[in-house]
């Protein structure tokens, strides 16, 4: 097991980012001055992952004020249950991936990790609508074929993007996954996340960030886009 913590700041915000579970998974916390923040993607696993986790925000004196998903696979929910216990937050989805909520913990299992039942959710993200703590606000981007309802995060105003497991440095998601589709990813990519500005950063579900443009530039999986 490797951990590894590290953070960005941007004119207002603060992303604090933990690697997780055995997949290596990007758990990402967002704040700002106002001390609310959001957790995405809660990977955390092992006792001393959801330690470090709580101990993060505590110390920080933040406020919990929504649990987000970019899509359900189970390295990227493993500790929704979790956060619900200890802040009392539902975690939003988009509507198409309340299935892969669902077979969530049974595909743990057969990939050896054994997790508790994560909440459903009781508000579903659309695109175009907006997720605001404190003073930062987060557009929704549905970005599908990796998983079927995978949304990314977007802030505008500090040109950063929370993008799950849709694009990586130099690499895409994979789509051999149930609800995975190669065409539909590669559409997602070109047609919602390439039509931003090339100096927007992209902090991803696994792996270190990137931006747009040298995605563009870089990235073999999309050189025909």
């Amino acid at each position: 097991m490797n951990q590894d913590t590290n953070q960005a700041k941007t004119n207002m915000s603060t992303i604090q980012i933990f690697t997780f579970n055995p997949t290596q998974e990007n758990t990402y916390i967002i704040s700002d001055e106002t001390k609310s923040c959001v957790v995405i993607d809660p990977g955390c696993y092992y006792p001393e992952e959801k330690r470090e986790l709580f101990e993060y925000i505590q110390t920080e004196g933040l406020t919990v004020t929504h649990l987000l998903n970019t899509h359900c696979h189970t390295d990227h929910v493993l500790g929704n249950a979790f956060i619900n216990e200890c802040y009392h937050v539902i975690p939003k989805i988009h509507s198409e991936e309340v299935i892969v909520l669902q077979h969530a913990k049974t595909m743990g299992a057969s990939f050896g990790l054994m997790m508790d039942e994560s909440p459903e959710p009781d508000v579903c993200l659309v695109e175009g609508n907006k997720i605001v703590f404190g003073n930062t606000t987060l557009e929704i981007i549905f970005t599908p074929g990796h998983s079927p309802g995978s949304v990314c995060f977007y802030n505008a105003e500090e040109n950063f993007i929370i993008g799950g497991d849709v694009l990586f440095r130099t690499s895409i998601g994979r789509t051999d996954l149930p609800g995975g589709d190669l065409d539909t990813l590669l559409n997602s990519i070109s047609k919602k996340l390439f039509t931003l500005e090339d100096e927007i950063t992209v902090y991803p579900g696994h792996g270190p960030s990137t931006t747009i443009g040298y995605e563009k530039k870089h990235n073999p999986f999309l050189k025909n886009f």
